[in-house]
């Protein structure tokens, strides 16, 4: 009986988690991987490790773009999807110890707020939205990144969930939809004067 209700239980979260977005999978897999024991982490390190090893060949001149930081130097045009394409790319394979290659994407990471300032986050379709949320996402829980850089990355990754949590309230509001709670209608007035000048 426990073993059935068990097999349920899991069932759903797997089905709960193919439904997550690329961005909230990441995030959620980070957590997770925050709660386990060394030896569990040495485990699933092996697993990583062996999955990994069928996409090596195929993704071996990437990876080496994506550890060079001359190489990532020449993407900084966040607004182009292309660029957020290669720069998610080069985060997903990015060393865990390369802090050279980190600082340069870090850089080109940070100026999203002038590209939120100046030219408006253009988040109006959907692919936009995940790549971006992807990338902050990624930057944020990667390990090349300082503690420092981390907490800066997560600060605008929030502010990108602000902007999209606006964006989706003004959305509801104009359809005369009930809106989902006070707190997130109070973002637009906040963020408004912030990003919308």
């Amino acid at each position: 009986m426990v073993e059935s209700q068990s097999c349920v239980h899991r069932e759903g979260v797997y089905r709960w988690f193919s439904s997550l977005t690329s961005a909230q999978r990441a995030e959620f897999l980070c957590g997770l991987l925050d709660l386990c024991i060394p030896i569990e982490l040495r485990f699933l390190g092996s697993c990583l490790e062996d999955l990994a090893r069928k996409d090596y060949h195929s993704l071996r001149d990437a990876e080496i773009k994506a550890n060079n930081p001359a190489d990532l130097s020449g993407l900084t045009n966040i607004t182009d999807e292309v660029v957020r394409s290669k720069l998610l790319v080069s985060l997903a394979l990015l060393g865990s110890d390369n802090r050279e290659a980190a600082g340069v994407l870090y850089r080109t990471l940070t100026h999203i707020d002038t590209v939120i300032n100046n030219y408006g986050l253009a988040l109006n379709d959907g692919r936009t939205e995940e790549q971006f949320l992807l990338l902050f996402t990624m930057a944020s829980n990667h390990p090349a990144f300082s503690f420092h850089q981390k907490q800066v990355l997560r600060q605008q990754l929030s502010q990108i969930q602000d902007i999209l949590q606006v964006r989706k309230c003004t959305y509801n509001s104009f359809r005369g939809r009930k809106l989902v709670g006070a707190h997130s209608c109070s973002l637009y007035s906040k963020l408004q004067v912030r990003h919308w000048k």
